[in-house]
C-alpha cells in the first residue's frame, strides 16, 4: 500500500497517491470523490428515483473479506438487490456501494479514462442495486 514516503509508478517527489500517466499532478482520493459524486449527480431521473435504501462510499482498498483473491476489486455492491426484496423488506440497514480508490489509480489511465472507467463502476454497483446481472451489465456498457 502507497505510503507517503515512497516513489510509486516513476514519479520523482514522494506523493500521497500513485502517480497516473497523463496527469499534471497525482490524483487525490478528494478528487477521486469529487468524481464519484459528479456521476451520482448526472444519473437519469428514472435511476434516482428506483434507488432505495442504499449509499455510495468511497474507500482506498478493498478489504480481505471484500476482494478475497486480491484482483484490484473497482468496486462492489453489498446488499439485497431491488429485483429480490420482498413484502418481508423492512428495517433493513442500508445497502452499501463502495468504489475503490487504489484499483482505480492502480490502472495507470490517463484523466479521461479514469473519468470514465469511475463512471462504468458506479453505474456498474448501481446496476447490481438494481438487480441487472453482469451479462446485462455488460451489455448496456456498464459493465
Amino acid at each position: 500500500s502507497p505510503h507517503s514516503t515512497e516513489r510509486l509508478r516513476g514519479c520523482s517527489q514522494p506523493t500521497e497517491a500513485p502517480c497516473v500517466p497523463g496527469y499534471a499532478a497525482p490524483v487525490q482520493i478528494n478528487e477521486f470523490r469529487r468524481e464519484v459524486d459528479q456521476v451520482l449527480d448526472a444519473l437519469p431521473g428514472w435511476v434516482t428515483e428506483k434507488m432505495d435504501n442504499v449509499y455510495v462510499e468511497v474507500e482506498r482498498r478493498p478489504s480481505r473479506e471484500q476482494d478475497p483473491s486480491s484482483e484490484g476489486l473497482l468496486g462492489v455492491y453489498e446488499g439485497v438487490p431491488l429485483l429480490e426484496r420482498g413484502f418481508d423488506y423492512f428495517g433493513v440497514a442500508p445497502d452499501r456501494i463502495v468504489i475503490f480508490y487504489e484499483p482505480h489509480i492502480a490502472l495507470e489511465l490517463d484523466d479521461p479514462d479514469l473519468r470514465v472507467e469511475i463512471r462504468r463502476t458506479v453505474l456498474h454497483e448501481i446496476g447490481h442495486h438494481l438487480g441487472i446481472d453482469d451479462d446485462r451489465l455488460h451489455e448496456l456498457g456498464w459493465g
